[in-house]
């Protein structure tokens, strides 16, 4: 039986998502078989693209307590929503993906990966593991998309250190970094991974850079870009609603 704080329809296409927007929840089921793919992350069956909203279960709430969220935070766990899509990945194989994102935008957001499906963006790691599971487990190469974390905002590497003191969009779940690896955060010429410095140049488009389509779906929502901050300071893998 479905709980009542889910909101579920018949799946409709991404691009009938995007129309729709913030006018209509949208809320599709996924498959049985995606959704056992969720903890696992296993490549899911070719489909149609797929949403869900719902608030966080109990077993999502103990896995953010302690270590992205806890008493004192700008937002309570109860307006963060767990919203599951489906995402394409750099094997070229579908997968579930799944991010803890506003309670207030989290429909919207849903429109905006429906239009990332259609354009084929890929994403490399895209779990609640990959971001909230224990530090040994996380993938090594910290090409992690994600949205929420109760942290400070993090300096530009223009200037170094760990935190501004003010707290960051990803606080509130008002924001979400894509591809960290192919999105560098630059600041001066510095970076934080050297690693990453192959992606500075922007205008050789790889796979899982942001484009101007990707930008272009956010900004359907009213969510910007940090890549188009002006000044030294450029981050390429965020996007908010404040446009910080």
């Amino acid at each position: 039986m479905m709980s009542r704080v889910e909101r579920c329809q018949t799946p409709v296409s991404a691009s009938a998502l995007r129309r729709r927007g913030s006018r209509a929840g949208v809320t599709n089921w996924l498959g049985a078989a995606a959704l056992a793919a969720i903890a696992l992350g296993f490549a899911v069956p070719a489909q149609a693209f797929e949403s869900k909203v719902q608030r966080l279960p109990p077993s999502v709430r103990a896995q953010l307590t302690g270590s992205a969220w806890r008493t004192g935070c700008p937002v309570p766990l109860s307006q963060l929503r767990l919203l599951t899509v489906t995402t394409w990945g750099f094997d070229g194989q579908e997968r579930v993906g799944t991010l803890v994102v506003n309670a207030d935008h989290a429909e919207q957001l849903a429109a905006v990966f429906g239009r990332l499906h259609e354009l084929r963006f890929r994403i490399r790691h895209m779990r609640l593991a990959d971001s909230y599971g224990q530090v040994a487990t996380r993938p090594n190469d910290g090409d992690v998309s994600a949205s929420f974390e109760c942290r400070q905002a993090v300096p530009s590497p223009c200037s170094g250190g760990t935190g501004t003191g003010t707290w960051s969009r990803h606080a509130f779940g008002l924001a979400i970094d894509l591809n960290p690896r192919e999105n560098p955060y630059v600041g001066c010429g510095k970076l934080r991974d050297p690693s990453r410095r192959p992606y500075l140049d922007r205008a050789r488009i790889r796979p899982g850079m942001v484009t101007p389509a990707v930008v272009a779906a956010f900004g359907e929502i009213g969510w910007s870009w940090g890549g188009a901050w002006t000044g030294d300071t450029k981050d390429y893998m965020h996007f908010s609603a404040s446009g910080r």
